[in-house]
């Protein structure tokens, strides 16, 4: 199963076991990272499931039919400290191509 490594607030990795198909936001939701609401069940209709690619991943990412919408853009304007590679996790989906994400 691929895993993903997520880099908490508090500067703690924690590697999780992904399941393909799910979106990130599933994914950290259900391995309990707290700063992963997903409030709105993954409808992109909060940002509570900001999150940062590492810019190492970012265009892989979205080459993986995973693209950044003008919607998604619009949500991330509620979000707190967006940067260049900020996504909603609730719009990627893992595959094994993404094994070892950041």
């Amino acid at each position: 199963m691929p895993k993903i490594t997520v880099i908490q607030k508090d500067g703690t990795p924690k590697s999780i076991e992904a399941q393909e198909g799910w979106s990130l936001m599933e994914i950290t939701r259900d391995a309990d990272v707290p700063e992963i609401e997903g409030v709105c069940g993954g409808s992109m209709a909060c940002a509570t499931c900001h999150m940062i690619v590492h810019p190492h991943w970012a265009d892989k990412v979205e080459a993986l039919d995973n693209e950044k919408t003008a919607e998604e853009n619009d949500m991330l304007d509620l979000a707190h400290d967006v940067c260049e590679t900020s996504r909603l996790g609730c719009q990627i989906r893992m595959s094994k191509e993404l094994d070892g994400l950041v």
